[in-house]
């Protein structure tokens, strides 16, 4: 069992600090609106911290799960800030998917401090974080991974080590890129069986048995074909996501025409209002007007 620290309890980092804590970990939580992480002590065994630095005192792991890279600079660094507290041989472990130049920039601060740095960003939805079913993708030393992987488990099916600090963020965009594709065309094929009088979760158990089938389709389509996008992963999140796809692509030479296509069509859901609908709205640019 190890002491660990778990920065960030959104819809993501309060389930996987409440599976931390129910596999024995010694679990102290710090988030920005401390209602939140009062409440998650009451559901959990483990404690709440006035700040990062309090609670990443004396952790033999940090984690961290917040927005974007302005927001895990804010948690990191400072009086306040996460890597103050620790201590030489502890772990500092990212979830955040953020710009593989920003976790690069991580490890390199990690290192001068003597601790281990490991980018861990994660895919599986707010329902992969509840079940503790996440997958997790990670860039980082041997021996940090190591000393990470087995806590990791308390939440994730699958934590792979994909080369050095960065190329965790790196897959995670590769695994964006895809999800942004693989949602549209599964948008286009329902709302087409919806126009010829199919019964769409009919089809969705029969055609996700063959090729066509996807996570998405598993577990989306039907949601998606009851116009329910009330599932986590909003599309807020997913063009900030797309944005840093977009910033590496350009400096690798990646032709993204798909993604940028299907960003521009995101961008229409936000300004329909819709900012905090899961991504699986895309079928909503589909339907008739009422």
């Amino acid at each position: 069992m190890a002491t660990v620290s778990f920065v960030g309890l959104g819809v993501m980092g309060y389930p996987m600090a409440g599976h931390l804590a129910a596999a024995g970990h010694t679990t102290t939580v710090w988030n920005r609106t401390a209602e939140k992480a009062a409440r998650w002590t009451q559901e959990h065994s483990g404690t709440a911290a006035a700040s990062p630095r309090d609670a990443a005192t004396g952790s033999d792991i940090v984690f961290m799960c917040v927005g974007n890279d302005d927001d895990v600079r804010d948690v990191v660094y400072g009086e306040d800030g996460a890597l103050a507290g620790m201590s030489p041989g502890s772990v500092l472990v990212d979830h955040t998917t953020v710009s593989a130049e920003l976790a690069r920039e991580l490890g390199g601060a990690c290192a001068e401090a003597g601790i281990g740095f490991v980018d861990a960003p994660i895919s599986g939805g707010q329902a992969g974080a509840e079940n503790g079913i996440l997958t997790v993708m990670c860039g980082g030393a041997n021996e940090h991974f190591d000393a990470v992987a087995p806590v990791i488990d308390a939440y994730a099916r699958a934590v792979t080590l994909l080369g050095p600090v960065g190329n965790g963020q790196l897959t995670k965009m590769v695994n964006q890129i895809c999800i942004a594709g693989l949602v549209q065309g599964l948008s286009e094929g329902l709302e087409f069986a919806r126009r010829a009088g199919l019964d769409i979760e009919t089809v969705v158990a029969t055609i996700s048995k063959g090729a066509a089938g996807s996570w998405q389709m598993e577990n989306r389509g039907a949601t998606m074909s009851r116009d329910e996008f009330d599932f986590g992963f909003a599309v807020d999140w997913m063009r900030k996501d797309l944005g840093i796809c977009f910033d590496e692509a350009a400096r690798n030479g990646a032709p993204l025409p798909v993604a940028e296509l299907v960003d521009s069509y995101y961008a229409e859901v936000q300004e329909a209002g819709h900012n905090r609908w899961d991504t699986s709205s895309l079928i909503s640019r589909l339907r008739p007007s009422d």
